[in-house]
């Protein structure tokens, strides 16, 4: 009669887990830097300072300011992406613009540096990486399926409707930057649209 020896559970491996959580506490301050100083401003001699660690031991964890963007740019989509996932579309198409509008402006409005990292080219010499820039990919296909439910299917009508909700972000972020005066503009912005594209309702 044979035995068989039960499958030992893995070990946790606590020196990545320690790596991986150092590295979200560089992630955290670096966000609240580029939040007090703006993106040109982020200093990894500064940012090694801050997380208390030499200079030289930051770049075991992130290669270059470029990778550090890179990271950003990657939770930022992921944010983004998890907002649009949690959200209840409705099912009427007036109803699911706005919702969609009211997502984006409200993640756009709540972090000027963000919004600059994901959608402006403010950082010279930086471009996303393909993986990250695949997130990027992946939310924007969200929008466009949720506004194809919506009746939004032709290429030159999303552009348009790219160039609103952007054209309402960005006015928000120079204009009113804590504010709400171009988010109380979605209802009138999304009528229009929707009475351009869809037809009167």
């Amino acid at each position: 009669m044979s035995s068989t020896t039960p499958d030992r559970p893995r070990r946790r491996d606590r020196r990545h887990d320690r790596h991986e959580a150092t590295k979200q506490e560089i992630l955290d301050i670096a966000w609240s830097m580029v939040r007090a100083d703006g993106l040109a401003a982020l200093s990894l001699r500064a940012l090694a300072h801050a997380v208390d660690m030499e200079p030289q031991s930051l770049y075991t964890y992130f290669a270059s300011k470029n990778a550090l963007y890179d990271r950003m740019f990657a939770d930022g989509n992921l944010e983004l992406a998890r907002r649009f996932a949690d959200a209840e579309i409705p099912g009427d198409a007036r109803s699911a613009l706005r919702a969609v509008a009211g997502i984006f402006l409200e993640f756009a409005a709540q972090d000027q540096a963000r919004y600059q990292l994901l959608f402006l080219r403010t950082i010279p010499g930086y471009q996303p990486s393909p993986d990250s820039y695949a997130l990027a990919v992946e939310v924007l296909a969200s929008v466009r399926s949720t506004l194809a439910r919506a009746g939004v299917r032709n290429e030159a009508d999303f552009d348009l409707w790219t160039a609103v909700v952007v054209g309402l972000a960005g006015q928000q972020l120079a204009n009113d930057p804590g504010g709400d005066r171009y988010i109380r503009l979605i209802d009138s912005a999304v009528t229009m649209f929707a009475d351009h594209i869809l037809g009167p309702s």
